[in-house]
């Protein structure tokens, strides 16, 4: 009956893990380079200042009022493990999201769902959260870091489409 009504039965789909937070983990280091790259060459606070704003998420916000953002190695410890741990968790969300509404399907489907997940993380990041608790992550808005989680989203979807391993290879 389904077949003659043309209605298809869902399938829900097995998301490969493994594949999903490698692509995480490396989206993530491809977005921490760009950063890195783009604050020592644009941003006037310098290359650190990212990490002086995602370590208070752990180590309170105390952090935010040492004077300047030079290195430290405290603070670019507990940012880096911040930010891949995060990395990591989206790019699980993103592969199940990819996988049980076959947004893998092809190579461009995979490009727009990653650069479209990635700007909704934009948004949770910089303007749903600095609402509720992490209230100074609303300075680090603007169009390079909402250019940078797209692209972070795009490496981590396209990542995971090719890393993923099918049904007969488990």
């Amino acid at each position: 009956m389904d077949t003659l009504l043309g209605l298809r039965t869902w399938h829900w789909r097995a998301t490969d893990w493994t594949a999903a937070a490698v692509a995480g983990l490396a989206a993530g280091a491809v977005l921490m380079v760009l950063d890195l790259l783009w604050s020592s060459i644009f941003n006037a606070h310098g290359p650190w200042r990212t990490s002086h704003m995602i370590a208070p998420i752990f180590l309170g916000t105390d952090t935010l009022k040492a004077s300047g953002y030079a290195f430290s190695v405290g603070v670019v410890s507990v940012a880096l493990a911040t930010h891949y741990v995060l990395g990591m968790l989206f790019g699980l969300a993103l592969a199940a999201v990819m996988d049980q509404l076959r947004l893998d399907a092809t190579p461009g489907h995979a490009l727009a769902a990653g650069a479209f997940l990635g700007a909704v993380l934009y948004l949770i990041n910089f303007d749903v959260l600095p609402r509720f608790v992490f209230t100074w992550l609303a300075t680090l808005r603007g169009g390079e870091t909402m250019a940078a989680h797209v692209v972070f989203g795009i490496v981590a979807a396209l990542l995971y489409r090719r890393l993923k391993r099918t049904g007969t290879e488990h």
